[in-house]
């Protein structure tokens, strides 16, 4: 809570509107520590950091071990490259948008098919992208 400002917002791929307040992160960072209880952020390259703006690589490991948001507990580990990026208001976070590949994630976890599969290109047909499924 020291490192955001009062009115901070949150947002990844995966949240349906900003997230306001620490303790909107702090409630996303419980449920995601439910389900990946194993979870741990390791660095992949420098921050980036000035007067108002900072970014930081990094790589997000885990186990999916207890429900998320409908989806039952998998087993299967998951690993995500992330970017942070964040706007500073007097040093602190303001705005923060977190940036994966929510699709690859989602193909980890076996519940999205794998790209260039029987099962990808039918999605993509689904979608209305005109891949063939032949």
């Amino acid at each position: 809570m020291p490192l955001c400002d009062p009115a901070v917002a949150y947002e990844d791929p995966f949240t349906r509107a900003p997230l306001h307040g620490p303790e909107g992160i702090a409630g996303r960072a419980r449920t995601l520590w439910a389900a990946f209880p194993d979870v741990r952020l390791n660095a992949t390259g420098p921050r980036l950091a000035g007067a108002t703006h900072a970014s930081a690589p990094a790589k997000l490991l885990g186990t999916h071990r207890a429900p998320l948001a409908g989806l039952a507990a998998t087993g299967r580990e998951v690993t995500v490259h992330v970017v942070c990026f964040a706007e500073l208001r007097d040093g602190r976070f303001l705005r923060v948008r977190a940036f994966f590949d929510a699709y690859d994630a989602g193909v980890q976890l076996g519940v999205l098919p794998r790209p260039g599969t029987l099962g990808g290109r039918a999605l993509l047909v689904l979608r209305g992208f005109g891949a063939r499924l032949a």
